[in-house]
């Protein structure tokens, strides 16, 4: 069962900012890069290549049109395995997920970064984190994303940001840190607002850097993820990457 709120701290609530350079970003410090599908994206280009050589309704036409097929599932899988193992070990590790919630068919309009975003596949991701919350007895809340990545975390002045700056500098108050790590925060403090968590020892963005300073992030590569598979730990949690800190 998901605990009451009154009895979550705010040390074991997270947010998460979905990033498109990594693919998460955790309020704890923590990033999980992207997975890799460059070779599988070749094997798929390759056998569309050889699709379009046949003569459309041909049997070789069919035969590539198949593989195609397949290539294309073999993605998908990938994704789908990969944000499985992900959400599960969010909602194992963590009383409270908040997460941003994304307006995707807008962003993949608008963006030159389309197909990274498409590859991310944010709202399957967020759908699995719910869905996993009720089975894990975890709080999952989807606050306003506008803003989160100009916002400072920590006195809340807007700062402008171009897509390449990838750290965020406060002309007002002078906290420096990394740009995804900022919306986290952000994100965190949004959660607890939403959720209403209190925080009786400092604010939101002091307990996270304390925990998770620029020193010991964690930066953990996508593959660690899928390499921990389902598996769990003599004390019955995930072999999943652990928290910053």
């Amino acid at each position: 069962e998901k605990p009451d709120v009154e009895e979550i701290d705010v040390e074991d609530c997270v947010g998460v900012d979905l990033g498109i350079l990594n693919y998460i970003h955790t309020s704890d410090g923590l990033s999980v890069g992207r997975l890799d599908l460059e070779d599988e994206y070749e094997r798929l280009e390759k056998a569309q290549r050889t699709q379009s050589r046949r003569v459309e309704g041909s049997e070789n036409w069919e035969k590539a049109r198949r593989r195609v097929a397949k290539q294309k599932r073999r993605i998908q899988r990938k994704v789908r395995d990969f944000q499985h193992k992900l959400t599960r070990w969010l909602c194992r590790e963590y009383d409270a997920v908040f997460v941003e919630d994304l307006d995707v068919k807008k962003m993949l309009e608008d963006s030159q970064n389309a197909r990274r975003k498409q590859d991310a596949a944010w709202r399957q991701f967020i759908s699995l984190l719910e869905y996993k919350a009720e089975l894990y007895g975890c709080h999952v809340k989807q606050v306003p994303a506008l803003g989160t990545t100009k916002e400072c975390a920590r006195c809340g002045v807007e700062v402008e940001k171009e897509l390449w700056m990838r750290e965020h500098s406060c002309p007002s108050c002078g906290f420096e840190t990394d740009r995804d790590w900022n919306a986290a925060l952000n994100i965190l403090q949004r959660g607890l607002a939403r959720l209403g968590v209190g925080c009786s020892e400092g604010t939101p963005v002091e307990t996270a850097a304390a925990a998770g300073t620029e020193a010991n992030a964690g930066d953990v590569p996508a593959s660690r993820v899928v390499e921990a598979g389902t598996s769990v730990c003599e004390d019955g949690r995930s072999p999943a990457p652990p928290r910053a800190g």
